[in-house]
């Protein structure tokens, strides 16, 4: 069991976080079925700070990772989402960072 009681669950092979997440992968499959979406993407990674150097010391990069990212051929537009069930103090911390990264998108909270 994960830290936030979440139960795995495995869908086509491929094993999400929680029943919510796998859910919404299926939910995702369907829209993909019926013409809405395309290029479904599992757990892409967004650098929010790159790594660099200073005083010697190197600092790794940061980076969040979303749960999922899909092109909605209605809009023509990225979405990247993130199914939560508890929105964590680094979570939030690292919308914030995205947001001021990514401008043109936006993370759509399920």
């Amino acid at each position: 069991m994960s830290k936030y009681h979440n139960k795995k669950v495995v869908i086509d092979g491929i094993e999400f976080d929680s029943k919510k997440e796998g859910n919404y992968y299926i939910k995702l499959k369907a829209m993909r079925k019926a013409g809405l979406v395309d290029a479904i993407e599992l757990q892409p990674e967004f650098i929010l700070i790159p790594s660099f150097k200073k005083n010697g010391k190197t600092y790794r990069k940061t980076t969040y990772k979303a749960d999922f990212k899909y092109i909605d051929k209605l809009s023509n537009k990225i979405i990247v989402v993130d199914v939560k069930g508890f929105k964590t103090k680094e979570y939030m911390l690292k919308k914030k960072l995205f947001e001021y990264q990514y401008k043109e998108l936006e993370i759509k909270e399920i």
